[in-house]
């Protein structure tokens, strides 16, 4: 087993005070100071020893500490240029388990720098988060993707729609997408008050694993499909979708009443329905 190291580093709140790393709120930068809840968001994705993982924005490490604790072999992107000290100071702790990428990870290739099958475990910026996940879900699955799992930091509101079920205020587009090739869960809620500085709503980790995509599904169709139906949740199918070509056939294919509405559409309904615009549309 790796050495728990945490006796030899300083305490974040010294490490931040040192370099002067006040959160940024142009960079969506909340900081998580709390070793003992950090040390519990690395263990959300199961054993860690030996393992590649990926993080996105670890401003001063505190999450990249328990990530490397838990014995992680760990790839962190960085855009914040005053946090690169600090990590550097961590790359030292942790001798060839930390590499520190300075860079935006909108423009990282993070399959080539993480390698396959590894754990992404992050608080992601607030600004950028969903559009890092939808790059993530969207990234080829041949029959899986690159990452063994996804665990997230997102504000409460986008964690209930990324996990969120048919009927519900919160079910939406991204629910889809996370769900139609993965198993995705709220795996922990975390109160205001463990950030500095507190963010004005709660947040909560998403922890996202995938499973073999549908045969005969496009990704490009389910997309498409849940654009149109999502984009007029309130109307009834038959309205949201008359601009999609081959919608509504597709519909009465799969037996769907057209006098539904998105929000009470299953999963497996729209991957039926995508299934079968597929067919037509070869």
């Amino acid at each position: 087993m790796t050495a728990d190291l945490r006796p030899s580093l300083p305490p974040l709140r010294d490490v931040i005070a040192a370099h002067g790393l006040q959160a940024s709120k142009a960079l969506g930068q909340n900081f998580l100071l709390d070793e003992q809840l950090l040390d519990r968001i690395a263990a959300i994705p199961g054993p860690l020893e030996g393992r590649p993982a990926f993080e996105v924005g670890p401003g001063p490490g505190g999450l990249t500490r328990a990530i490397l604790r838990a014995g992680a072999h760990l790839v962190a992107v960085e855009r914040d240029a005053r946090c690169l000290p600090a990590l550097a100071e961590l790359e030292a702790a942790f001798p060839g388990r930390l590499r520190v990428i300075s860079g935006d990870a909108m423009e990282v290739d993070a399959r080539a720098e993480a390698g396959e099958n590894a754990h992404v475990i992050a608080n992601l910026p607030y600004n950028v988060g969903t559009a890092l996940l939808i790059g993530w879900l969207s990234a080829d699955w041949s029959p899986l993707p690159w990452w063994s799992s996804l665990t997230l930091m997102f504000q409460m509101e986008v964690a209930e729609r990324i996990a969120a079920k048919p009927g519900g205020d919160h079910y939406g587009r991204l629910a889809v997408l996370s769900q139609w090739r993965s198993d995705a869960r709220i795996a922990m809620k975390v109160h205001r008050s463990a950030f500095t500085p507190p963010p004005k709503v709660m947040s909560a980790v998403v922890h996202i694993t995938p499973k073999p995509a549908p045969e005969g599904v496009s990704l490009k169709h389910l997309e498409r499909l849940t654009a149109a139906a999502f984009g007029q949740r309130r109307k009834m199918l038959r309205q949201s979708l008359k601009g999609l070509p081959g919608a509504l056939d597709a519909l009465a294919a799969v037996g769907i009443d057209p006098q539904r509405r998105a929000e009470t559409i299953g999963v497996e309904e729209f991957v039926e329905v995508a299934r079968h615009l597929g067919r037509t549309a070869a």
